[in-house]
């Protein structure tokens, strides 16, 4: 007999709903799976076989053929043992075909029957929605994830005997009520421990993480060893604003595919930040390998990617960042697939002046040689300075600051209620912009539409652009920072203020990290001072 029952399989981060295509016929006792299927999937024969008889079924010893369609479709991962076993039970004739076709099916069976959780539940309860089933029938672990999909019915399941119980009919079981998740909505997650007053001093650098992180702009930070850059850029998700619901949706879609989901979590609500270490490949960073499976940065969507020491990174894999922070997507071309995962990530990183670190410190001496120092500093292109919005310097914290018993310092709770006040007006401002999230993420055609200058501001980029030799790139940058500095004041357009902080921000377009590390030092947040860099 012949049983048809359906499943999904993962490509990029969407499902694909698979046919799972059961044959039972006489002839010796073998079975048999085709379709394509990666390794796993082929060793679900054993593990099917063993569960159901484990569990009381009694198969008769003919020939079984799977059929996992379509064909030319990579099938990998253990989903498929459930609706194969569901399977194989219908074409023995002990569980009707007719209940199986309301659903998509997936888990993991033990030898003794029990099911597994399994990965990529979220992306197979959207494809059972937007394909018009009931619902899915996934392990109880699961259903909290699955039920975060509207207008589907969940069926949590803990053994392959409560499965063949619901769908006879025998022992029904009662839907997921998403009640019964202890999972939190978004924003409702805990911040952690760290909190921006943990800082000493650095103002003028905390001032520029409140733009950035008002913005969604990057950036970067160049100074010595323990001038704070990697304590601030650890503690701007608590200043960050929460994620809606779509955006919570897209960051746990990608953490369901890869399994990276805690046990009881159903939604991420919290931003995610992602550090990894310089010695990622290119492939561990943007995504790809055997499996074309996402990477670092799709791990930080709509979060924070956190590059440590930048210029340690090799050159490669640094230069392939480029074309996913503009696009806000990785695309990777494989022989096998096509996949494209979502990128939109506020990258920030760090870096010291020079290999030692201490280049133009006054209170340590720099044991560089000249050429040493501009060789570490060429080890990040230009092309991807130019997609950085945001680049500052920090200088040693001062000993005032360090030996201070009482911290006068901003609570991250202050800078996030200013950020939140901004990404509210961008919200409203985008409202007909579906996929636009913050200034940052603006096309040139959008840029023109909502970017309202005042005359003197006009005339500052001008000056800029024509003095320090702007590329078009650096040009829209700067509108896009002097917009979220003018929502964060709430000017109902960009001031001149506004407009004088934003080129404030581009040290490398003015004239380049050594000149001005030769400077003196420089306040971000005051026009004046701003308005004659360059001079």
């Amino acid at each position: 007999m012949l049983a048809r029952i359906r499943s999904g399989a993962l490509m990029g981060i969407d499902a694909v709903v698979v046919d799972v295509e059961v044959d039972m016929t006489l002839g010796l006792p073998y079975f048999n799976v085709v379709g394509l299927p990666e390794g796993a999937v082929k060793e679900s024969k054993v593990r099917v076989i063993s569960a159901l008889k484990n569990s009381g079924f009694d198969l008769p010893q003919k020939r079984i053929t799977v059929n996992l369609a379509p064909a030319d479709i990579r099938k990998e991962g253990a989903a498929f043992e459930l609706p194969i076993a569901l399977g194989v039970l219908a074409a023995a004739k002990l569980v009707a075909c007719e209940p199986m076709g309301r659903y998509l099916f997936g888990g993991e069976l033990s030898l003794d029957g029990n099911i597994k959780p399994i990965r990529g539940v979220l992306p197979l309860a959207l494809a059972a929605r937007d394909g018009g089933y009931q619902g899915v029938m996934v392990p109880v672990q699961n259903a909290g994830e699955a039920a975060l999909v509207d207008r589907i019915v969940v069926i949590p399941v803990g053994h392959v005997r409560e499965a063949v119980g619901h769908l006879t009919g025998e022992s029904v079981i009662a839907p997921y009520d998403v009640r019964q998740s202890d999972s939190s909505g978004p924003g409702a997650g805990a911040q952690g421990p760290l909190d921006m007053s943990d800082v000493r001093g650095q103002s003028e650098v905390k001032d520029a993480l409140e733009v950035a992180a008002a913005g969604g702009h990057n950036i970067l930070m160049c100074g010595p060893p323990g001038s704070g850059k990697t304590m601030l850029a650890r503690r701007l998700p608590g200043i960050l604003p929460a994620m809606s619901f779509q955006e919570a949706l897209e960051v746990t879609k990608i953490y369901s595919v890869l399994g990276l989901l805690r046990e009881g979590q159903a939604l991420l609500s919290d931003r995610p930040f992602r550090s990894p270490h310089h010695t990622i490949s290119d492939a561990g960073l943007v995504g790809g390998g055997p499996l074309t499976r996402p990477g670092e940065l799709s791990l930080a969507h709509h979060g924070v990617l956190f590059l440590d020491e930048l210029p340690e990174f090799r050159k490669n894999v640094l230069e392939v960042l480029r074309q996913p922070l503009e696009e806000g997507q990785v695309h990777l071309a494989r022989a096998a697939q096509n996949v494209a995962y979502p990128c939109r990530v506020m990258l920030v990183a760090a870096m010291n002046p020079c290999p030692c670190g201490y280049y133009n410190v006054s209170t340590h001496r720099c044991t560089c040689v000249k050429y040493r120092v501009a060789d570490y500093h060429a080890r990040v292109s230009g092309p991807l300075l130019d997609r950085i919005d945001i680049t500052l310097e920090t200088r040693p914290v001062e000993l005032r600051h360090i030996t201070a018993l009482d911290s006068t310092e901003a609570a991250s709770s202050h800078y996030r209620n200013r950020v939140e006040a901004a990404r509210d007006r961008q919200r409203h401002r985008f409202k007909g912009d579906p996929g636009t999230y913050s200034n940052a993420q603006m096309t040139p055609r959008m840029l023109r539409r909502y970017c309202q200058m005042s005359a003197m501001s006009q005339q500052s980029l001008e000056l800029a652009v024509s003095r320090f030799g702007l590329s078009a790139r650096g040009h829209d940058r700067i509108i896009k920072l002097a917009l979220t500095r003018a929502d964060l004041q709430g000017h109902s357009k960009i001031e001149t203020e506004d407009m004088c902080f934003a080129i404030g921000c581009r040290v490398i377009d003015r004239r380049g990290w050594l000149p001005a590390r030769d400077a003196s030092s420089i306040s971000y947040s005051d026009p004046k001072q701003s308005a004659r860099l360059g001079k």
